[in-house]
């Protein structure tokens, strides 16, 4: 297990607890006692800390190299299920962006999302999560299958955001990005989003239009990343922490505002502490939204998404 700094006090008491379970393994005397008092006082202190996370230590767990990823969730919610499918039929396969068929609870899905690595070799094949216009086209001829066929979308989105790289922009990242904002929002078949890590500007809005709209309780949603917006305004990055109260882009502020539909809360130290857990609660909130949405007719269902996304920034005195 990797610690972020403010995590260091749990993971001295984790070392303690470890060392006097060695002691009472390899000696006669009984540490139980001294083992329960460690644990007593790790809990407490667990709880003490997640329950008072700022808006930046959030950002770093959503980012914590431990965490779940897209494949990750596919992988424990559809089992053998998954079906990946590739290529966008115009340029190449985008390995940041991964699609294709699945089943959760007997129900299939066309599973959409960004695709991070866990170390240093996946995370250059994976491009660090950053898709090219070919990984948004890619997803958007995987939704218009789906379409074709009657098939529910589920988009699940972790992403410092679209590749911003010189080729990228040759090839319209602008718009393949805002081709799939556009056909989404008129999709005839109910949208599922959850942003599962990091949901950064137009590299989230790519995949992020749906019907509902869930967060995993430490993730982020917003136009731009706490260091980027320190770099803009301040010249550094050392005001990020800042940038990122101000931003308002956690879960519980997102959800004030009226931009997701609801939190997905997670265990206590996050979805990497307790990913069997995590897996099961997602995979509860995609069956719950699916059933919401399954018995509208096509033209309640794009009306209802209509109306949600055009009634969002409105504010009355």
């Amino acid at each position: 297990m990797e610690y972020l700094d403010f995590e260091l006090p749990i993971k001295e008491l984790e070392e303690q607890l470890e060392k006097c379970v060695i002691i009472g393994k390899e000696s006669d005397v009984d540490v139980t006692p001294t083992c329960k008092e460690i644990n007593k006082k790790l809990v407490e202190t667990k709880k003490e800390i997640y329950k008072n996370l700022t808006a930046w230590q959030r950002v770093q767990l959503s980012r914590h190299p431990n965490r779940p990823y897209t494949l990750d969730y596919i992988k424990a919610i559809c089992g053998d299920t998954f079906l990946e499918l590739h290529g966008d039929r115009g340029f190449k396969d985008d390995k940041a962006m991964v699609g294709g068929l699945g089943k959760i609870n007997g129900q299939s899905f066309m599973i959409i999302g960004q695709q991070k690595g866990f170390n240093t070799k996946t995370r250059q094949y994976r491009n660090f999560g950053m898709a090219n216009p070919e990984g948004y086209r890619k997803a958007l001829r995987l939704m218009k299958m789906a379409e074709k066929f009657g098939i529910p979308v589920l988009t699940l989105v972790d992403t410092p955001g679209a590749y911003p790289g010189l080729e990228a922009e040759e090839r319209g990242q602008g718009e393949a990005i805002a081709r799939n904002i556009f056909e989404m929002v008129r999709l005839q078949v109910p949208i599922i989003t959850i942003i599962v890590g990091e949901g950064a500007s137009g590299g989230a809005l790519g995949i992020g239009v749906g019907d509902r709209v869930y967060m995993l309780e430490n993730t982020w949603y917003s136009v731009i990343s706490p260091e980027s917006c320190s770099s803009i305004l301040w010249k550094s990055w050392e005001y990020k922490e800042r940038a990122a109260e101000a931003l308002k882009l956690t879960s519980s502020d997102m959800k004030k505002q009226k931009l997701v539909d609801d939190v997905i809360p997670e265990p206590l130290g996050g979805a990497h502490y307790d990913r069997e857990t995590t897996f099961k609660t997602v995979a509860e909130y995609i069956t719950k939204g699916y059933n919401e949405l399954k018995d509208l007719s096509t033209a309640d269902l794009i009306a209802q998404r209509m109306d949600k996304y055009s009634n969002m920034g409105e504010f009355k005195e």
